[in-house]
């Protein structure tokens, strides 16, 4: 049984990737070092010795107030988890490191393809960006892949997030809901596609190659609204907070899948509905 070392196993993501990697027969072990200290990274990852790795870990919500840290962690404690795993005798077989498609900032041109040129408009998107650029260091000792996942969302999802602080609001039934802007448009995929994207990356994704991780089926958040209250035939007052709404706000991303697929096949994407279903099922 192959040994997969996973940074951020739980978190949000993790969790989802841990069920979907034990039943595809991998023994997934957690990093548990904190990413920002070199040496406990090193010395638990030279005790693993793992075959493959799955680097999830991130300080990923935009609005988070700690500026820096965006660096400390998505940056420098990937700098970290990359020396230790080119310190081992034996390199892992493979290493997907999760970026994000918000490098890719205002596209003109969509659905975004991988040879779009990234124009990050906030921290977070910087620190992935440089966390991408920072893996160049790396390129003649380890087998990375990069994927650039599109938003996607599912049960256990943080609040903080638009879909799950939807759900909580539909479930519970509440008269309004304070939201921002309600014409940007988002993939809203789910989770256990990306899951299964990644787990065939692991397999099939070409060392120093960057992939979409998306369906290239956007909908706007209105759109989002109507097909919960389409699912649950509840009513809801949509009062938009002029504080939600970013000054470098993404108005749309939607990614090309094409690289993708062809690498590791056709993805079977729920619906939206589908996964909102779900999603209201397991939070009720």
């Amino acid at each position: 049984m192959p040994n997969l070392l996973l940074t951020g196993a739980a978190g949000f993501t993790g969790q989802h990737f841990t069920e979907a990697a034990q039943l595809a027969g991998y023994e997934v072990q957690p990093l548990i070092a904190d990413l920002t200290d070199a040496k406990a990274v090193a010395s638990e990852i030279a005790a693993s010795a793992p075959d493959y790795v799955v680097h999830l870990a991130a300080i990923s919500a935009i609005t988070h107030m700690d500026e820096e840290a965006f660096y400390r962690v998505n940056l420098f404690g990937t700098q970290n988890l990359l020396k230790a795993l080119a310190a081992l005798p034996n390199a892992p077989k493979r290493v997907l490191l999760a970026s994000s498609s918000n490098v890719y900032g205002n596209a003109l041109l969509s659905p975004i393809d991988e040879s779009t040129c990234p124009g990050p408009v906030n921290h977070y998107s910087i620190s992935k960006l440089a966390m991408e650029r920072l893996t160049c260091m790396f390129a003649d000792r380890l087998a990375m892949v990069i994927v650039r996942p599109f938003n996607y969302t599912g049960v256990g999802h943080d609040a903080r997030f638009v879909i799950p602080k939807l759900i909580e609001h539909f479930n519970r039934r509440a008269l309004t809901i304070e939201l921002g802007n309600l014409e940007v448009e988002r993939e809203f995929n789910d989770v256990r596609t990306v899951c299964e994207s990644y787990l065939r990356l692991l397999q099939l994704g070409q060392p120093g190659q960057i992939y979409n991780v998306c369906s290239g089926r956007p909908v706007s958040l209105k759109m989002a609204i109507d097909a919960l209250k389409h699912v649950t035939g509840h009513e809801i007052q949509i009062k938009v907070n002029p504080d939600f709404i970013r000054p470098n706000e993404v108005h749309r991303l939607c990614g090309s899948p094409a690289k993708l697929e062809a690498c590791i096949g056709k993805l079977q994407h729920p619906s939206l509905e589908e996964t909102l279903r779900w999603m209201l099922l397991e939070s009720a």
